[in-house]
């Protein structure tokens, strides 16, 4: 079976062919970062647009690097939510619309689903049960993850998304969007002794976030060094090692008490966040001291992409799952623990 994914929930325009015998065959992806870095942050009609002029551009050369035709293809899967209203419209008039004029079926993803079983495109990919870590912009969450659509919150972050916490750190530094990976590359030349960050509600029992009251602390350090404008870049380098690292241990210490509260041995981390060197450093290191696989996608597939949402609808598929009809229908927002268990994928 051949799976066109389409994702369009946020700044990201992905398209990507999935064959369920040989794998992901071709993918291409459109990224608006660097039109929203003037504004600070995405402005939701703007990208709505650029999904517009970027969709079948981007879908013809996934057919030319495949060396497919529409013919060929079997189904289409597409992000119905969560995300940007209009972004995600976009994205699914167009499955529609294809779905119709080739007769095949079109089936709406979730889009953290898609984040969450990304890893399993990788070779030896993990195996249900696992404890999932997503940290993206728009969400952090522990779920403990029993089989495809079988997911029972542990935690989540009860303000700021990990993800978004680094995006007003890098703006409170006057360092610009997206913030994570300006944060990161400035890290790595911080003295690591200079300033403690507080680790955020790993002091109390649970498995839930915070990261407003490290953005607080973080800001009023910049008022102590003098405010953003007497910042030097030594300053900045210092206070984003110490952001990151608050960041990176209190996810951590939430991932490791998360394994021993369900017992598995695997933990699987997607979204954003999942790139950071660092981050992938601390759980290998701290998790593989009890004897825990960790499992995350490659770079490339850590951001929104198209191929994540052609096999999240592939797996659905092959469990049994029929696609609603043409009716277009998307949610902004959408609880992941909304969905239900399908095919017994898992069990």
């Amino acid at each position: 079976m051949r799976v066109l994914g389409i994702e369009t929930s946020c700044d990201e325009t992905g398209i990507a062919l999935y064959d369920t015998d040989r794998g992901l065959l071709a993918e291409a992806l459109y990224s608006q970062v660097s039109m929203h870095a003037e504004y600070g942050g995405v402005v939701p009609e703007l990208a709505s647009r650029d999904h517009i002029r970027r969709l079948l551009p981007l879908l013809q050369q996934v057919l030319d690097d495949a060396g497919c035709t529409a013919g060929q293809i079997d189904a289409i899967a597409y992000t119905a939510g969560p995300g940007l209203a209009g972004a995600l419209l976009v994205g699914a008039a167009t499955a529609q619309s294809l779905a119709f004029a080739w007769d095949i079926p079109a089936l709406p993803v979730h889009h953290m689903e898609g984040h969450l079983l990304a890893p399993l495109l990788e070779e030896n990919p993990p195996a249900f049960p696992f404890v999932a870590l997503l940290v993206s912009g728009g969400h952090t969450m522990l779920l403990d993850a029993r089989g495809l659509g079988d997911y029972h919150l542990l935690g989540e972050s009860l303000d700021d998304a990990a993800g978004e916490a680094f995006d007003k750190a890098a703006k409170m530094m006057g360092l610009g969007y997206p913030g994570g990976p300006r944060i990161s590359a400035l890290a790595q030349q911080g003295d690591p002794a200079r300033f403690t960050f507080p680790r955020p509600m790993t002091d109390r029992p649970g498995l839930d976030f915070s990261f407003s009251g490290l953005k607080t602390y973080c800001l009023n350090t910049i008022a102590a060094c003098g405010g953003k404008d007497a910042l030097s870049e030594q300053d900045r380098a210092d206070i984003a090692r110490a952001f990151e690292t608050a960041v990176v241990e209190t996810l951590v210490i939430k991932c490791r008490r998360a394994m021993q509260e369900t017992g598995h041995t695997t933990l699987v981390m997607a979204g954003g966040v999942s790139a950071n060197t660092h981050l992938r450093a601390r759980l290998n290191e701290a998790l593989g001291k009890q004897g825990v696989r960790v499992c995350y996608p490659r770079h490339d597939l850590c951001t929104d992409n198209g191929a994540m949402i052609a096999y999240a609808g592939a797996l659905r598929l092959l469990a049994g799952e029929r696609h609603p009809g043409l009716g277009i229908s998307v949610r902004a927002r959408w609880p992941l623990m909304e969905l239900v268990p399908v095919g017994g994928i898992g069990e």
